[in-house]
């Protein structure tokens, strides 16, 4: 957090007020104090701050009730607590009606700090998070209520979903693992006429062949040993639906030729069966597997390769629409929320590492680093910390490139982030200088909040001499 942070100190005790302003202002921070909670709440309601820090036990508004009206006052308003009555109900009371932490007296100077930083990085995540959301009219489209990603790549495979779902072709979807084949299949069903009819999905790698034949054609009593009752095969559970063969590169050649002749066929016989029985199901396969390959290697039957691949459909990897990261990571977010009742907010850190990572996973390895940052986080904050180590690590703070687009850094040795911030100032600056000051002009013409600004700029303007 920038030294530019600005700090409202409150307490009836003249020297604690005084001692503190002295310790913040060492550190670089701007600090405002108020001897009453009444002397607090009229300083809030005319200038923004980053933090509060304000004693428990005052005379008049004691520090509870300060703490409520200040969160109304400035929504995303970090607060620390002081007592030096540290009974644990008097604690839990704080952190209960929104304070980020609290500290005893007598304090501990460095803990003291360490505190003030951790809840100027929490406020400012906040804040962060509050401004992309202006910058976004409504949450992320989900297209037919699986899919998420505006991607061209993305788009041109919603378009094709839209034109092959009205018809009874089979559709082959090929991706890496991880793509969301099974989704996409899932929407071209929603999307077809058979959308109030079985939508059966298997992945064929999963069972043994015996097994896997039972489970596509069913099979009659007495069949093989342990089949004592008739069983009805997923072929006709999906009877007048979709049956979605995933993995279908795995189907023992043998089996290839009785799937074929299902296709070719529409009738299925059970195993140990001796009559068959007529089907209508629309068949969906994917494969992460280059088909073309196995059938040069003999062990994919070509016939069936162009029964299954009449209208092919390709899955862009992840890597190839990274854009679409943000709109994924709060899609699982906002999934995680509404599962388990509990706000997340994404640091602006981790969020740069996510965008930063190939993801060889793909939209799978999102979601679940997405749900064990979540479950690894503590409070509202999912923090860097809580992603793997793997994602921590593409976040460096010197930028050899920044250091050369402006020879003064060489002597300074700022990070990028300092660098990038001065250099943001620098424009809302000459902005606001267009404006004559204006700050709310200039806060609409940036596409920003007015809170945004103060956040981004602070209060210390005068409007230059030339410009009055």
């Amino acid at each position: 957090m920038s030294g530019k942070a600005k700090i409202l100190v409150v307490d009836d005790e003249v020297s604690i007020v005084e001692v503190l302003k002295g310790i913040l202002r060492r550190q670089g921070y701007r600090v405002k104090t108020a001897g009453s909670g009444e002397e607090a709440i009229e300083l809030l309601r005319n200038e923004p701050f980053d933090l509060l820090i304000s004693d428990i036990r005052m005379g008049g508004m004691d520090g509870l009730a300060l703490l409520e009206q200040a969160r109304q006052e400035q929504a995303h308003l970090a607060v620390i607590m002081m007592t030096a009555y540290a009974a644990v109900e008097t604690a839990v009371e704080a952190m209960r009606k929104g304070a980020f932490d609290y500290v005893c007296k007598p304090f501990k100077v460095d803990e003291l700090l360490v505190t003030v930083e951790r809840a100027l990085s929490y406020e400012t995540a906040l804040a962060e998070n509050e401004s992309l959301k202006e910058t976004i009219v409504s949450p992320a489209e989900v297209y037919f209520d699986t899919l998420v990603g505006d991607h061209p790549a993305m788009q041109a495979v919603y378009r094709m979903i839209r034109k092959i779902a009205p018809t009874d072709s089979t559709v082959l979807i090929l991706g890496e693992s991880g793509t969301g084949k099974e989704l996409v299949a899932r929407a071209i069903h929603v999307c077809s006429r058979r959308s109030t009819r079985p939508f059966v999905a298997i992945n064929c790698a999963t069972l043994p062949d015996a097994l896997l034949e039972s489970e596509l054609f069913g099979h009659v009593r007495g069949a093989f040993t342990g089949a004592t009752r008739d069983k009805e095969g997923l072929f006709q559970t999906a009877d007048g639906g979709t049956l979605f063969l995933d993995e279908i590169g795995s189907i023992p050649p043998a089996m290839q030729l009785t799937l074929l002749r299902v296709l070719q066929e529409q009738e299925i016989r059970p195993v140990g069966g001796t009559h068959n029985i007529a089907v209508n199901v629309r068949i969906l396969a994917a494969t992460n597997e280059n088909l073309e390959t196995l059938i040069s290697q003999g062990r994919f039957r070509e016939d069936l390769f162009y029964r299954l691949s009449v209208i092919p459909l390709d899955l862009p990897p992840l890597r190839d629409r990274l854009s679409d990261v943000p709109l994924l990571v709060n899609h699982f977010l906002a999934c995680l929320e509404a599962a388990h009742g509990r706000r997340l907010i994404l640091q602006p850190e981790a969020a740069a590492a996510l965008e930063r990572y190939p993801w060889p996973g793909n939209v799978r390895e999102l979601e679940n680093i997405i749900s064990r940052a979540a479950a690894l986080c503590e409070g509202e904050l999912v923090t860097l910390d809580s992603l793997p180590a793997k994602l921590r690590g593409l976040v460096v703070e010197p930028a050899a490139e920044a250091v050369e687009a402006d020879p003064e850094m060489h002597s300074t040795g700022v990070t990028l982030k300092a660098f990038l911030r001065d250099k943001e100032r620098a424009y809302i600056r000459q902005v606001l200088e267009q404006h004559h000051g204006d700050k709310e002009a200039t806060a609409r013409a940036l596409g920003i909040s007015l809170a945004t600004f103060y956040r981004k700029y602070g209060d210390d303007y005068a409007v230059p001499e030339r410009s009055r």
